[in-house]
């Protein structure tokens, strides 16, 4: 039995005085208006309303029952008004998570001006470079960045980022810069301990793909402490445009193998499925995708330049 229905019934009937009325209202039948009524009074075991040929007024025990249907009326539509706005506007938590160095140069600012925007929405943002477990861990929306797993999340491409070599001129000048893939051999590289092929760096070139074992005096977990040590002459390192972008443009920094680095890898956003997407993480995703848009290193979600 539909109570709400009852209820929405009755008090029609009491705000139009007839059955016939709050049929017409309602648009359903004037018998059904009489059956639902007959029920509700069944099972409160209480007459409601005093019918007569001409009038229909509600009882003692109506107009109580009328006042506080009302109130759960009124409620119920604030309810569903709620909802209504969550899903065209951002309000509540959004969990964001994205890798360390990129989150910080290019998620935060982005968080920022979005909640600059809708002041109402409240951000828990979560900067690691390891493999976070979005639907575990709760997270709204995660940014990748690299080839993705197959999985049931949603995933919205925002831009594609290349990798390059890249070392000092003081390290170039003391070692000189590796010709082949396999000259890496000879070098210091300095490694990212989160990286998918382990102790190998994975190239693409005119031969197609390659994995090269490599070997260094630094192993490190986020892409600044790797950047601070190639531009120190350290060593090898291979990163992304949106590190090295700068360093490479103002001479700090040169690259190597060009030939060899020029596969091109999306940076992503990845959220769960869901039929009715909320108003915080579409428009968040739209927003970040907009501000990545004008970053130099970006590249368009299919690859072109």
């Amino acid at each position: 039995m539909n109570r709400i229905s009852d209820i929405e019934i009755f008090v029609a009937i009491v705000a139009d005085g007839s059955f016939t009325a709050a049929a017409r209202r309602l648009g359903v039948s004037k018998s059904h208006v009489s059956r639902q009524i007959q029920a509700l009074e069944d099972r409160l075991g209480a007459r409601l309303l005093d019918r007569t040929t001409r009038t229909v007024r509600p009882t003692d025990a109506g107009l109580e029952f009328n006042t506080r249907a009302l109130k759960v009326l009124a409620e119920l539509d604030e309810a569903e008004r709620a909802v209504r706005d969550l899903q065209s506007e951002p309000r509540g938590v959004l969990r964001v998570g994205a890798p360390v160095s990129f989150g910080l140069r290019y998620v935060a600012p982005a968080v920022a001006s979005f909640m600059s925007r809708w002041p109402e929405l409240r951000v828990e943002a979560s900067y690691s470079d390891e493999r976070v477990d979005v639907i575990g861990d709760g997270f709204d929306v995660v940014v990748r960045i690299g080839q993705l797993a197959d999985s049931s999340l949603i995933v919205r491409r925002l831009a594609r980022t290349r990798a390059h070599i890249v070392g000092s001129p003081a390290y170039f000048d003391r070692h000189g810069a590796p010709e082949t893939p396999d000259a890496l051999a000879d070098h210091a590289c300095l490694r990212y301990a989160h990286q998918l092929s382990g102790h190998g760096w994975t190239l693409w070139g005119p031969d197609g793909e390659r994995t090269v074992r490599i070997d260094g005096p630094l192993l490190a977990d986020n892409g600044d402490a790797l950047l601070v040590a190639a531009c120190a002459g350290l060593g090898l390192a291979y990163m992304p445009d949106f590190f090295v972008g700068e360093d490479v443009a103002s001479g700090a920094l040169r690259t190597a193998l060009d030939d060899w680095t020029t596969r091109e890898v999306p940076v992503a956003a990845l959220y769960p499925h869901n039929r009715h997407l909320s108003a915080k993480v579409r428009l968040f995703v739209d927003h970040l995708a907009e501000t990545l848009r004008a970053r130099p290193w970006r590249r368009d979600a299919e690859g072109q330049a």
